[in-house]
């Protein structure tokens, strides 16, 4: 019979099998700090509890499910890892360092994606299937396994593969227990950010969680028409539907919603779009993010802008009233624009090498 996945089991569940095995209370905690305040990997290395019920929970659960196939590691100390499923998918999760000592895990939400945005790789080969909770938790253990240092992660955002709130139930699920102090990670709501191609109800049902998880809109045009050029099934949504859950959203957990605004050269980093997302955004409480175009293998007939568009953009912007910054790049050593590693790992897998 083959191990269940352990990671991201309610609470409940696992304290009801514990008292069934005659354990007291205080047990529970003790295991699942262990799992998730400590990241041990293996029942067998939690020394505080007894060896029989280690033993027991190492004859049903596993602790770790994914398993490394690729990795690659740039100068600053980020990271990128391809991981097989139990189903022989492979998905990837980043980790991108901000400074020597802290950094960011990009987390994956399904495998595949069916969004179809014109820059994105992650969506190449279409949607394969939704990401369990556990696929999700594991990814943030994972990298803490490689860093051998939980305090180095400072925020975990779920930007990798996949739209996050298509998968809302097992997404929230995961939020859980990365949020937990008690049962979970103890990572505060306010440094785990949820990134969207702007899916009206999944951003309402984020807001009604009660949580102050960062969101973040993948914006990307300041106008439907454009928009639709870019973004694929997501564009079906108008702009103004998009913008009336964001402020929902902010209503709700008063905090600022991002707008992420990937500038691909010749398409979207005119001044004239910069000038029609400041009348777009106004007032709105928000902050635009702006990404420059990571070339993609498999979108060779996009460019990204020159750094005179970006500063034009940038300039439009802040001089209309709008918070607005140019996101750094990083880990374009590591293939790191989402889905690159994964899909050069599909290929050379279906070759045979």
């Amino acid at each position: 019979m083959s191990l269940l996945p352990f990671v991201a089991q309610p609470q409940g569940q696992i304290e009801a099998e514990l008292a069934a095995a005659g354990c007291r209370p205080f047990v529970a905690r003790q295991l699942l700090h262990n799992v998730y305040g400590l990241g041990l990997a293996s029942f067998d290395a939690m020394t505080d509890l007894p060896k029989r019920l280690r033993e027991l929970l190492a004859a049903r659960y596993a602790l770790r499910t994914l398993h490394e196939t690729d990795r690659r590691e740039a100068a600053d100390g980020s990271f990128k890892l391809v991981l097989a499923l139990d189903d022989g998918n492979l998905i990837e999760c980043a980790y991108l360092a901000s400074s020597a000592a802290r950094g960011t895990v990009c987390v994956s939400t399904q495998v595949g994606c069916a969004m179809g945005c014109l820059f994105c790789a992650s969506g190449k080969k279409g949607l394969v299937r939704n990401l369990h909770p556990h696929e999700m938790v594991e990814q943030v253990l994972l990298v803490c396994d490689r860093l051998g240092d939980r305090e180095r992660l400072s925020n975990v955002t779920f930007m990798g593969i996949g739209e996050p709130l298509a998968n809302f139930d097992a997404l929230a699920a995961a939020l859980e227990r990365l949020n937990d102090g008690a049962a979970g990670m103890g990572i505060g709501a306010r440094r785990i950010t949820v990134s969207t191609c702007g899916l009206v109800p999944g951003i309402r049902r984020l807001a009604d969680l009660g949580r102050q998880f960062h969101l973040a809109v993948s914006l990307h045009a300041p106008t439907d028409e454009l928009r639709a050029r870019i973004v694929g099934r997501a564009a079906r949504t108008p702009i103004a539907e998009i913008l009336a859950a964001a402020r929902y959203y902010f209503e709700k957990t008063t905090r600022k919603v991002t707008f992420e605004y990937v500038l691909v050269g010749g398409l979207n980093d005119s001044p004239d779009c910069a000038r029609r997302l400041v009348a777009l955004l106004g007032e709105f409480p928000s902050m635009v993010n702006l990404i420059p175009l990571n070339p993609v293998a498999a979108c060779a007939d996009l460019h990204a802008p020159d750094a005179a568009a970006v500063r034009r953009f940038l300039d439009v912007l802040q001089k209309g009233g709008i918070e607005a910054c140019v996101r750094r790049r990083k880990g374009a050593e590591l293939d790191a624009a989402c889905g690159q590693l994964r899909i050069r790992a599909m290929d050379r897998r279906d070759a045979g090498e």
